[in-house]
């Protein structure tokens, strides 16, 4: 029976482990935005229905009640065409104010270098934190970055080629959201 309890102990701290990731660290400073006000009145969508926290204060965000129009982009620290485009995803997120919500999803991330990532880059948007690639699954998709568009009515297109740059972003938006951001 002794053989039992190490095994146990050992499985029992590593789940623990697992669920404090969702949280930030105490006295943890984050770059982004806080996600209030993602949690206004759910809207139509055909967003997964999964329930990310948010990177800064761990407040829970169902996806499903995000309304449109948005962008949702998903990225990582490590991911070389992430790094391009999230900065690309803040210019829009400034342009755009508050016609368009620009959400970011930290994904398959750390949150030491997601940080990093974003005080160095100056990336402040609203992030979710998504440790596991739960949206990434969800979506169907394997490779970052990946980026959802969401119209008024709930309708969706995912993008997932080549990282955007400012014009081909304001052009996807314009086309999935029929919102026109300024240059």
């Amino acid at each position: 029976m002794g053989w039992l309890i190490l095994p146990v102990a050992v499985l029992v701290a590593a789940l623990a482990g697992c669920t404090a990731e969702a949280q930030p660290p105490a006295g943890s400073a984050s770059p982004f935005a806080d996600c209030a006000a993602l949690a206004d009145s759910p809207g139509p969508g055909n967003l997964p229905s999964l329930t990310l926290p948010c990177f800064t204060g761990g407040q829970p965000v169902r996806l499903a009640d995000l309304r449109g129009p948005a962008v949702i982009n998903l990225w990582a620290s490590w991911c070389g065409p992430c790094r391009t485009e999230l900065p690309a995803m803040q210019r829009l997120a400034d342009r755009a104010g508050d016609r368009l919500r620009v959400v970011g999803v930290d994904t398959g991330d750390g949150r030491d270098e997601a940080a990093s990532f974003g005080t160095d880059t100056g990336v402040a948007l609203p992030t979710l934190y998504d440790r596991d690639k739960a949206l990434m699954n969800a979506l169907g998709r394997t490779a970052l970055p990946v980026t959802v568009f969401l119209d008024a009515a709930g309708r969706t297109y995912v993008y997932n080629q080549v990282a955007l740059d400012d014009a081909g972003l304001a052009r996807l938006v314009r086309e999935h959201t029929g919102v026109t951001v300024p240059r």
